[in-house]
This record gives C-alpha cells, structure tokens and sequence, in this order.
C-alpha cells in the first residue's frame, strides 16, 4: 500500500500554465494508488482561507503561508496535500520547504506568448496593454525557482507527460511507492462518483417549504426543455460535481479545454441561457426562481455570475462546426444570448417523470447494485431501439463485468427520433426474452441529447461513473449525427485523457453486424467475408421498411422488436392521414 507518511505536492507557475489541470490529475492518480489527497487551489483558498487579502507582496506572503500551514497538518496526519496557487516569490516558496519538510515543488514553465494564447478571459492581453495593474509575470513580479524538485514545460508536453514526470519524482523520493493498481472493482465497492462524492441539491422537508414560499416572491425565469432537465440531473447528482448552472470560469474552460476550472475533466458546457433583457433584470448576488416550461416554480438558482458568451466559438469547439444544420448548434443560436451560472436548488422535478417503474436518479441506481452485491457494471446508452448489434455488444461487455445499466435517453432529441415510449416496450420485451434478468438493471436517462459527438461521448461516460458504472460501452458513432464527426472520433476522444482522472473504462467496439458467413454476430476483427456478406441497415433504410409496412429482417432486429416498431410507425401513419 501507499506510504502512511503525509507529504506535499507545491504547485507553481503563472496563470493559465497548466497548476490546476496537473493538480486535478495527479489528485486522481494518487488515489487511484489508494493516497488520501486534500487539494488546495489557490482561488478555493482565496475565497475560503485568505478572504479578504489583497495582492500586495506581503498579502500574497500571508496567503501563502497559510496554505502552507494547512497543507502541512494535512501532510502530518498522512495525507497528501497539493497546492495550485501561483505562490510568486521564491523566498516564500523556500520558507514552506523548509517547514513542512516532505515537499515536492513542481514548476510548471510556459511562455508567456502561449499563455496569451490560451486565455480565454483575455486578461494577459489586458495586462500587458495597463488594464490590469500588478498582474504577475507581466507588470508584477514571478520568480521561478532555482532549483525545482520537478519542471514540466507544459506549452510542449502533453499532460500525461508531464504527470508521469511527476509520478516518477515521487518514487524517486519516497513519497509513493511505484504500485500497479492492486484493487479490483469488487474489492473496493462501486466506483466513486465523479469528484469524489454524489452531488445533492434537492431540497426537502421544512427546508422545502420555506424555500418554496421564498421562491413565490423572486424574479423568475423560465427553463427551455433542456434547462428543465439539465436542472434535474445537477440536483440529483448526475452531473456531479456540479451544484448548478455554470459560471463563465468553468464554461470557458470547458469550451476550450474541457475541464472545469479546478482541472477536473468536463467535457460539455451545462448552462442556463436567457434572453438579454430577462438577464439584466436580475442582480448577482441574489436569487432567482427557476420555472419549468409548464410555468411551475421549481428550483432556485443563486445567482453569481452573468455574461454574453461567444457561441461561434462555443459551437467551433463542442460541436465541430457552425453549421446551423447540425442540431446542437441549431439550439446554441435559438437559445438565450446571456448564460446565468450560480448554484441551484431544486423543489420539484421539472418534468412530470416518465416511466416510474424504472430507477431515475443515481442514489436509486447504486442503490440497486449494491443490494445485487455489483461493483464492475456497464453502462449502456442509447436514444435507438435494442437492435441484434447493440444486443451483441451489451453481452460481450456483459461477460467481463458484473452486470448491464441498459440507459436509454428519454429527454427531448431530434426530430425523426423514435420516441421514448415506443423505445422502452422495445427494451422491456427484450430483456424479458433474451437477457439473462439477474444481471441487467433498465433504468431512464432524464437528459436531452446535445449531439456533440466526441465530447457528448465522454460526458455519457462520466454521467454513468455518477450511475455506477465502472465500464461504458463506446460505439462508432456515439452520440454523432450526420458527417460532423469521423467513424471512431468518438473512441478515440478518451485517449486524451488518464484512466485514473476518469473514473470509468471504456469498452470500445467495431460496428457489429450479421455474418453470413459465420451464421452469426460479428465485427471486422471476429468474422471473414467482404460487405456482401454482412447484413447492417442503417436507420432511414429501417424507417423506410416500416413505413412500407415491412418488417426488418431477424438478423437486424428481434421479431418482437420490430413488431413493436412496425406498429408504432402505422399508428403515427394513421394519425397523420
């Protein structure tokens, strides 16, 4: 096991060099290798520890040193403490060496014409043209150190270089000892949720009832049907860590980076757009009711920040592109053109729930798995019908874990989309005749598709981290729509990151299809022949048999799923005539 002696990881370097993100990762990694980890970012601190201190020399020593001083009770009751505030002057860093004793300073250098480049807020470029005044590395003084214990350069590492430089310091010096991670899934209980613990905004009980006489009386703004959800699913704890709306300092961190501000992966912005003119009537700092899209009040948001974002860029980097023919990028410019971030509370949920025979939330969820005894379970996406290829792969995951989160989407999607009722007598019949029903749990996704392709992928798979899940099924196209995105992009997109900053592992697979060469389900990697010999049919070939009143053929679909499907598409043909 990891070393019972505490010690602590110093963070230094300017703003924007990369401190939080390695922080965050290394954070991950050591707990992955079973190390306590407290984090000290230094706007956290600021905020909570040194509230009030200013950026004078001797107010940034004080700031310092108090970090220290935590950091150091951290290290001496066992933990590993690691710092990420800029700590400017050398004679300070040196100080908390000295007295905290098991140290390991970590400089992250980065020009300052790259750091120009990746701020988003501009604030470098305000600096250097005198907006800003005692900005350090521009008008302020950074002194870096002489003689670091460890100096990633992090303009021309990948962060998995510089964390693995990191990682092998340690070792040298004694900190950590070189293990490969000992502990299988079902030694140490369900995967933790993303960040550590299971947000819950939900207020209940006496709580409840204050709060909803509060709300009678605030300014109101009313959610779109994605809001709506996204409300319910930061409440529940599905979006953890999240406890509200995004403020602009994770949204453009997101955007550019996706990672929250404290380095934490994210992949997708989650935010509350409104219409100007509702926006500035509402003043930071207060509170604001929140109303489903039926004119209920059903949270409260605290409101914190307010700005106009850059939809061009946001719809660039989360979607790819700013064709407005893509359907997330379609919503971004209909939406708001002001974003409101702030913490949330939720009363009721936003929208009447659909299927309550099913599990909702996360807490449910785990809940579940945990009475079944599960720790290694897989989680499965879909906003389609079950058909022969996702059966195929869903059992082939099924062999290497505990049991199957079957977790269709049931929030608003495109439209064309089958809908969300059809979909689910779908699941029920087949998991009724073909699944084993001891290792498979049908829950609902409350969510609304955002089509964002490779980012939507990974977001899927910490979103099922939150559910439970140890393991999520990747396919060829998750989450894409049309030819925004290249086959595989979407598996692909999780090699950017650690395993251990991401919490789940995902199981990627070759598009599936009938072999009629080997009588059966196969990928390119288990099946000979040519396309000739492989039966796949792709969604509009589908929707056309069933308009024409054909059902697909058994080696695409299961008969009793196509039945459904088939009957599905007369009825809406009889109510359109």
């Amino acid at each position: 096991m990891a070393s019972v002696e505490g010690f602590v990881v110093w963070f230094t370097g300017l703003s924007g060099s990369g401190k939080s993100t390695l922080a965050s990762m290394l954070a991950s990694e050591l707990s992955q290798r079973g190390v306590h980890v407290e984090s000290l970012d230094g706007d956290v601190v600021r905020t909570n520890l040194s509230k009030g201190l200013g950026f004078s020399r001797e107010d940034r020593d004080t700031n310092i040193r108090r970090i220290g001083f935590v950091a150091k009770l951290l290290a001496r009751s066992g933990a590993c403490a690691i710092t990420a505030a800029i700590s400017p002057y050398r004679e300070i860093r040196d100080e908390q060496r000295r007295a905290i004793g098991r140290f390991c300073e970590v400089y992250c250098e980065c020009p300052i014409d790259v750091l120009q480049q990746r701020d988003a807020k501009g604030l470098y470029a305000r600096a250097l043209a005198g907006e800003i005044k005692g900005f350090t590395g521009v008008d302020d003084p950074y002194e870096p150190p002489l003689s670091p214990d460890v100096v990633v350069h992090t303009d021309r590492e990948k962060p998995a270089e510089s964390l693995a430089t990191i990682l092998r310091k340690l070792e040298s010096l004694g900190y950590l000892r070189p293990l490969q991670r000992q502990l299988e899934a079902a030694k140490r209980g369900l995967v933790p949720p993303h960040g550590g613990e299971l947000v819950d905004r939900i207020v209940r009980g006496e709580a409840r009832q204050r709060l909803v006489q509060r709300a009678a009386g605030l300014p109101q703004v009313t959610l779109d049907e994605r809001a709506a959800s996204d409300l319910e699913l930061i409440a529940n704890g599905a979006y953890s860590p999240l406890r509200g709306f995004m403020t602009s300092r994770d949204y453009l961190r997101v955007v550019r980076e996706r990672r929250l501000e404290n380095g934490a992966v994210w992949p997708v912005p989650v935010t509350l757009a409104v219409p100007r003119e509702a926006a500035a009537r509402l003043a930071l700092g207060s509170e604001v009711a929140l109303a489903s899209p039926d004119g209920r009040v059903v949270g409260v948001l605290e409101l914190s920040d307010r700005w106009a974002p850059d939809k061009e860029l946001e719809a660039r980097e989360v979607y790819r592109t700013t064709d407005a023919s893509h359907p997330g990028v379609t919503y971004l410019h209909a939406s708001g053109d002001t974003y409101l971030g702030g913490e949330i509370w939720l009363l009721d949920s936003p929208v009447t729930p659909q299927f309550p025979h099913v599990p909702r939330d996360p807490a449910a969820t785990r809940a579940i798995f945990e009475a079944r005894g599960w720790s290694r379970v897989v989680g499965f996406q879909t906003r389609n019908p079950v058909h022969r290829a996702h059966e195929y792969l869903t059992k082939c995951a099924l062999e290497i874990t505990d049991g199957l989160l079957l977790h269709p989407l049931v929030g608003a999607t495109k439209p064309g989309d089958i809908p969300a009722d059809v979909r689910m007598r779908c699941y029920e019949v087949l998991l009724q005749k073909y699944y084993p029903a001891d290792r498979v749990v049908l829950g609902v996704y409350p969510a609304a598709m955002r089509y964002a392709g490779p980012r939507e992928a990974i977001f899927h798979a910490l979103v099922r981290k939150n559910y439970g899940c140890s393991h999520f099924v990747v396919g060829r196209d998750h989450a894409g729509v049309g030819h925004f995105y290249g086959t595989y992009d979407a598996q692909h997109a999780f090699d950017d990151f650690l395993p251990g900053e991401l919490g789940v592992e995902p199981l990627k697979f070759e598009e599936a299809f009938w072999s009629t060469v080997v009588g059966g389900m196969a990928t390119e990697k288990t099946a000979p022949g040519d396309p000739s010999t492989r039966i796949a049919l792709s969604g509009t070939e589908v929707r056309e048999m069933l308009r024409a009143g054909k059902l697909p053929p058994p080696e695409f679909s299961r008969p009793e799923v196509a039945q459904i499907l088939l009957e599905a598409a007369q009825e809406t043909s009889h109510r359109a005539a």
